[in-house]
């Protein structure tokens, strides 16, 4: 496995931004190339490359034969629709554990998807992923992808966010795959790779 400490030059990767109620998201005015996940949901779009790798995996497994995409891409005027119609239909409560705020949210920067076990119904903000199946083929296979389950039941303290089983994360190899292997969340693997940095930045006699 590659050490950590050897990753200096991809410590600012795009793919690894850390989007969350303390670290909004500050939608640029050159927008990142978005492509559609399927031919059948055309609305729903994910960043080329993540989408490329999402491919891949989907492939290997025969994903698409028995998962379907929810949600993708989501501009900030979108996010806030949900949130906002979460809070009529739902409640505070439960729209603060699986919505996140309006430029808090992931999705905004293309590199989250949501997935679902395909059925008549699937419900749109807690779509059905089983531990089990094709579901849990694919969560065993994401990390070699480059995928992330981003929100686990145990790191609901150190997220914010409750346990959603159906939202994965592009954060690139080999990221995903030492996250997977130490059990790090993306805050908690952010944390360590800026304390990395200052270390290389004192090493090199840059920096203050």
């Amino acid at each position: 496995m590659r050490s950590i400490v050897s990753m200096e030059k991809e410590l600012h990767s795009e793919n690894l931004i850390l989007v969350n109620a303390s670290h909004p998201y500050h939608e640029k005015t050159a927008a990142v190339k978005l492509c559609p996940v399927c031919p059948e949901t055309p609305d729903i779009l994910l960043e080329e490359h993540a989408l490329l790798r999402l491919s891949a995996l989907m492939e290997e497994i025969g994903g698409w034969e028995e998962i379907v995409p929810v949600s993708g891409f989501r501009s900030f005027r979108e996010q806030q629709e949900i949130f906002d119609t979460s809070l009529r239909e739902n409640g505070e409560e439960y729209t603060r554990n699986f919505v996140a705020l309006p430029g808090c949210s992931e999705h905004q920067t293309g590199l989250a998807i949501d997935l679902a076990l395909k059925k008549e119904e699937v419900d749109f903000i807690c779509p059905d992923f089983p531990y089990e199946g094709i579901c849990q083929r694919f969560r065993e296979r994401a990390a070699a992808y480059g995928f992330v389950e981003r929100y686990q039941e145990e790191k609901k303290h150190v997220t914010g966010i409750a346990a959603e089983p159906w939202h994965f994360r592009y954060v690139g190899c080999p990221h995903a795959e030492i996250m997977r292997e130490h059990g790090w969340c993306l805050e908690e693997y952010a944390a360590l790779l800026n304390t990395e940095k200052l270390y290389h930045d004192r090493k090199s006699g840059g920096g203050q």
